[in-house]
């Protein structure tokens, strides 16, 4: 969303996805009252973490940002535009991602979810 002071985006009365049990919630144009998402993502991301790129160690990746994905179990990489953002790759790697930081050295550290989550130290292959 675009986030504005006082704004009310409906959350768990409207949104453009179903509840985790598979229910529907309805849409936001049925109650116009609340403040529809500039952007939103099918299939969900249910997002965790994020970051905004500003290392040089993957230099492709300048001034995207980058979605840790709980039910999408992978990083989702967006690509900002004017009034939004615009899904540009999926990176599935197959558990419920937690959180996700940018290093010092420009290395993405991604940590899952669980009783044996992993911390993960992201690098380009050589």
């Amino acid at each position: 969303n675009l986030i504005e002071r006082g704004g009310n985006y409906g959350w768990p009365i409207v949104s453009n996805g179903d509840h985790y049990d598979g229910t529907s919630i309805p849409d936001h144009d049925t109650r116009p009252e609340f403040n529809a998402p500039a952007t939103w993502w099918t299939p969900v991301i249910a997002p965790s973490g994020f970051i905004i790129y500003t290392g040089s160690r993957f230099p492709f990746f300048y001034g995207d940002g980058f979605i840790g994905g709980l039910q999408s179990q992978g990083l989702v990489r967006v690509r900002f535009e004017a009034t939004g953002a615009r899904e540009v790759k999926r990176y599935p790697l197959g558990r419920r991602i937690r959180e996700l930081e940018q290093g010092p050295g420009g290395a993405i550290w991604v940590l899952e979810d669980g009783n044996d989550a992993r911390l993960l130290r992201l690098t380009p292959v050589r």
